[in-house]
C-alpha cells in the first residue's frame, strides 16, 4: 500500500492549554483535603486509626425516614421535574417545626427556601449580595466555606476573632470604621463550629441592632441547633425580635436527622434574601429530588425522639470524652452544644504540630485549629463521632505521649 496516497493523515496530538478564570485560582485552599489524605495513608498502611477530625454523622438516618423515601420513590409525581423552589408540603414543613421547636412564625411560601444542603446556601449567599470591593464579616476561627462564597463573589473580609475570654462570641466594637462602611453581610454561628460555644438570646438580640445600624445582613449557620447540652436548647436567631428584617437562619437536615448525604438544607427569614436565594437557584438547579423532599418533611412533621435519642448520645459522648480528658491532665471547657470538642494545644505545639504527632504516634486523627483561621491557632477539634469505648481509648493513647 502506498502511505503517501492514503485518504488519512496522522497528525501528532496536540495538547490545547486550559485557563481557568481567575476566581478558580482565588479559591481558599481545602486545607482539610490534606489531612484526609494523612489520615487515609496511615489506614492504607494497616493502623487503626480513629478519627476524629471530620464533621461527618457516624450514626445511620432513622428507619422511619428512609421507609419514607422508599415509598416517594415509587410516587410517579416526583419522577418528574419538582417545582423550582421546591415543593410547598416541605416549606410548610419546615414552617412547622420552626414554629413548634422555637416560636417563630415563617411564611412558607416568601420566607423559606429550599437549598441543596446547608454549604450550598451558605456559598451562594456571599454571591447573592456581595461585589468587589464588598466586605463580609467572618468569625475566626470559623467554617471555611463562608470563605468559598466569599471569594467565589470576589469580594473582601474581615474577620471577627472568637476568643474563650468573650465566650467565643464577637466583639463587634472592634471592628474598624472601615470595615462597618464597607460591610455587607456577615456570619454567625452558633452552636459554634469549632468552638462548640453556645449563643444567648442577648447576643442575638444585639447582632439585630448592630445590624440595623449599619445596613449589613445577617446569615446565622444553625447547623448544629439540635445539639445543645446540659439542659439548654439552643436559642435561634429569629427568636430575637426584628431578626426576620435583617438576615436569614440556615437550618440543615444532616445533623438532626442524621442525613449528611441526603443533601436538604433551608434558608429562613427575611422575604428578600429568600428571594434573592430562590432567583440565583433557578439558575443553577431544578430543586431536590421529590422523593427526598417527601422524606425531609415526614422527618419534620413526624415523631421527633430520634432528636432526642441523638442529642442524648452525644451528650454521653461528650461526657465521656471530658471526663477522660480529665484523667490525662488535659483541661478544657466541656461543649456546649454541637458534636464537637475544643481543645487547647499543649506549651511547644501548634495545632498543625500537634495533630501530626497525634496521628503518627497515637493513630488518632483531630483537626489543627488553624485550618479554621488565624485565631484557631492554639486549639485542635475533636468530632464527638464515635462511640464512648472509642473516645475513651483515643484519649487513652494520646495520654500515652506524655503532652500533659
Amino acid at each position: 500500500m502506498d502511505t503517501k496516497s492514503s485518504a488519512f493523515t496522522v497528525r501528532p496530538a496536540q495538547r490545547m492549554t486550559v485557563r481557568p478564570a481567575q476566581r478558580m485560582t482565588e479559591l481558599p485552599a481545602q486545607f482539610f483535603a490534606a489531612l484526609v489524605r494523612k489520615a487515609n495513608e496511615q489506614i492504607a498502611l494497616g493502623h487503626d486509626v480513629i478519627n476524629l477530625g471530620q464533621g461527618n454523622p457516624d450514626q445511620p438516618t432513622p428507619p422511619r425516614i428512609v421507609r419514607a423515601l422508599q415509598e416517594a420513590a415509587e410516587n410517579p409525581l416526583y419522577h418528574k421535574y419538582p417545582p423550582f423552589s421546591g415543593f410547598a408540603f416541605l416549606k410548610e414543613a419546615i414552617a412547622r417545626r420552626y414554629k413548634l421547636d422555637y416560636g417563630v412564625t415563617l411564611d412558607p411560601e416568601t420566607e423559606v427556601a429550599i437549598l441543596f444542603g446547608g454549604k450550598t446556601g451558605l456559598v451562594e449567599i456571599s454571591q447573592c449580595l456581595l461585589d468587589p470591593g464588598d466586605v463580609c464579616l467572618v468569625p475566626d476561627p470559623g467554617y471555611p466555606d463562608y470563605w468559598s462564597g466569599v471569594s467565589l463573589a470576589g469580594a473582601s473580609m474581615a474577620f471577627m476573632p472568637l476568643r474563650e475570654d468573650n465566650g467565643f462570641l464577637p466583639d463587634y466594637t472592634r471592628l474598624t470604621p472601615s470595615e462597618l462602611t464597607r460591610a455587607k453581610l456577615m456570619f454567625v454561628n452558633y452552636p459554634n463550629n469549632p468552638t462548640a460555644a453556645a449563643a444567648p438570646l442577648s447576643f442575638y438580640e444585639d447582632t439585630v441592632r448592630f445590624a440595623e445600624k449599619h445596613g449589613i445582613v445577617v446569615a446565622s449557620d444553625f447547623a448544629y441547633g439540635a445539639i445543645g447540652f446540659d439542659g439548654r436548647k439552643p436559642v435561634s436567631f429569629l427568636q430575637a425580635a426584628g431578626a426576620k428584617d435583617v438576615g436569614v437562619e440556615y437550618y440543615t437536615m444532616s445533623k438532626t436527622y442524621n442525613m449528611a448525604g441526603w443533601r436538604v438544607g433551608f434558608a429562613l427569614g427575611n422575604r428578600e434574601v429568600i428571594r434573592l436565594l430562590n432567583l440565583m437557584q433557578d439558575h443553577y438547579y431544578c430543586s431536590l429530588f421529590g422523593g427526598i423532599q417527601a422524606a425531609a418533611a415526614a422527618a419534620l412533621t413526624g415523631p421527633q425522639d430520634s432528636v432526642d435519642t441523638l442529642r442524648a448520645m452525644y451528650e454521653r459522648r461528650r461526657n465521656a470524652l471530658f471526663g477522660a480528658l480529665t484523667g490525662i491532665g488535659w483541661q478544657a471547657k466541656p461543649s456546649e452544644g454541637s458534636f464537637f470538642a475544643w481543645l487547647p494545644v499543649p506549651k511547644g505545639y501548634t495545632s498543625a504540630e500537634l495533630a501530626d504527632r497525634l496521628l503518627l504516634e497515637a493513630k488518632v486523627v483531630v483537626a489543627p485549629g488553624i485550618g479554621f483561621g488565624d485565631n484557631g491557632e492554639g486549639y485542635v477539634r475533636l468530632g464527638l463521632l464515635a462511640p464512648e469505648a472509642r473516645l475513651e481509648e483515643a484519649v487513652a493513647r494520646i495520654g500515652k505521649l506524655g503532652l500533659f
